[in-house]
């Protein structure tokens, strides 16, 4: 029964039954109307929690070739860097340590999940 039928219902509900029942016809229609509404919340709570995006981990084989990228240009930079000499070693600590803190804000802060 839609609300307009229930409505109607609890008119007649109360034509029918006289005024000494009033209190009582509106306490029933409005525990109707607040069972409906809940419904209706439910209801929209569900759809917006279905077409909400997952948040998954990204796929092992995004994490798996993030690792393999830094630790390549990690190792080329290290390579150069001493090989080049005049103590530009000093630049392999922000080098590593750039490289280490981007894998750790892509791998961190997501649900656990398996690959797609």
């Amino acid at each position: 029964m839609n609300t307009g039928d229930e409505l109607k219902a609890a008119v007649s509900a109360r034509r029918d039954l006289g005024p000494e029942f009033e209190d009582a016809v509106v306490e029933s229609f409005l525990e109707k109307m607040g069972q409906e509404v809940d419904r209706r919340v439910d209801e929209r709570i569900a759809q917006r929690a279905s077409r909400a995006p997952a948040r998954d981990r990204a796929p092992d084989g995004q994490r798996l070739a993030l690792a393999i990228v830094s630790v390549c240009l990690g190792t080329i930079s290290t390579l150069l860097l001493v090989l080049l000499g005049d103590d530009r070693a000093g630049y392999l600590v922000p080098i590593w340590g750039g490289l280490i803190i981007i894998n750790a804000i892509f791998n961190s802060g997501r649900s656990g999940g398996k690959s797609s």
